[in-house]
């Protein structure tokens, strides 16, 4: 409120101290309350934003005797040299491909699984189905990964004895860089499509029954009755996590990547992350560069937040649903 307001009308002054004051009521009667707060907070702070003061390591030439605060400043040369490197287009093209490609399918079959398994009437069957689909969700990427190996491995593998018994070519699909971002994203909707739905069957419970009942009478059939009460009611849940997914586009699984990874698919599984750690703790250029990894992993950072807030925007335009 401006001080032209406040002197016309002397009562805003009054309320503020009177809002106050009910503020300051509420906490000491609800103080146990604002106490369990103390402890979360400050994780936060310590672990989230505190860390934040080393991002000036991206600006500077970092060296272990003059530590973050006494490496010289460099400006922008470490954004400079990850943008004229000679493979900074192939992999920003990897890192968007595999991301929009997670995205777009991993996205829209979470949503399709719950809905179609809302439908379900036989609880027994619906439980069965939902713990075996949760069940993958917790096994951990390294497994998941040596499964894959040796699900796909030309020798022993039971894929390319499927191919061999219909008479089918068997080829090296972990050496084949077309076949990467394939294997890459099938193998994480199998595993976590499951998980994924469970928010939206949580906002699937709250349609009221008596509009199914209602739509049954007049003849409206399942299709029907998902496009016009079940969807549009999960849609803002649909909306907010959609806007979540696209603010970590640019952050696609390094861990997967880096174990996916071998010298015959490089040229299409080289992402943004996997080059960072690459480059930041030398395991393949030979010396650790933190300064660089930093600028590169800072670049990844702005990308995602501008991606957060344009799609925010958008959404709260459109559809009249966002985060803030």
């Amino acid at each position: 409120m401006s001080l032209k307001k406040v002197a016309a009308d002397p009562s805003a002054v009054d309320l503020k101290k009177i809002e106050r004051k009910r503020l300051g009521k509420r906490i000491l009667s609800n103080w146990q309350l604002y106490a369990m707060l103390v402890l979360p907070v400050a994780y936060i702070i310590i672990f989230n934003y505190v860390p934040m003061l080393g991002a000036q390591i991206a600006f500077k030439r970092y060296n272990a005797t003059g530590g973050i605060w006494g490496s010289p400043w460099v400006g922008l040369a470490n954004f400079k040299r990850f943008f004229s490197y000679y493979n900074f287009g192939l992999i920003l093209k990897n890192t968007i491909v595999l991301s929009v490609y997670h995205l777009y399918a991993s996205f829209p079959l979470s949503v399709i699984f719950a809905l179609a398994l809302n439908l379900v009437r036989n609880k027994f069957y619906k439980r069965t189905v939902q713990t075996i689909t949760y069940l993958t969700h917790f096994i951990s990427t390294v497994v998941l990964v040596g499964m894959m190996m040796q699900f796909f491995n030309t020798r022993i593998g039971m894929f390319p004895k499927i191919v061999q018994f219909f008479g089918g070519e068997v080829h090296d699909l972990f050496g084949d860089p077309k076949a990467f971002s394939h294997l890459y994203v099938w193998s994480d909707v199998w595993k976590n499509m499951g998980w994924g739905s469970i928010i939206y069957l949580s906002a699937l419970s709250a349609v009221d029954p008596e509009l199914h009942e209602a739509a049954i009478i007049d003849g409206a059939s399942r299709f029907k009755r998902i496009l016009y009460i079940d969807i549009p009611t999960i849609l803002p849940t649909i909306v907010v996590m959609l806007i979540l997914n696209m603010g970590k586009i640019m952050s696609i699984g390094f861990e997967k990547v880096y174990m996916m990874q071998n010298d015959l698919n490089i040229r299409a599984s080289e992402i943004i992350s996997t080059y960072t750690y690459k480059v930041g703790l030398g395991s393949d250029f030979g010396v650790s560069d933190f300064s660089y990894g930093a600028a590169i992993s800072l670049f990844n950072s702005v990308i995602n937040i501008t991606l957060l807030c344009t799609v925010n925007a958008v959404s709260r335009r459109v559809t009249e649903t966002s985060l803030w």
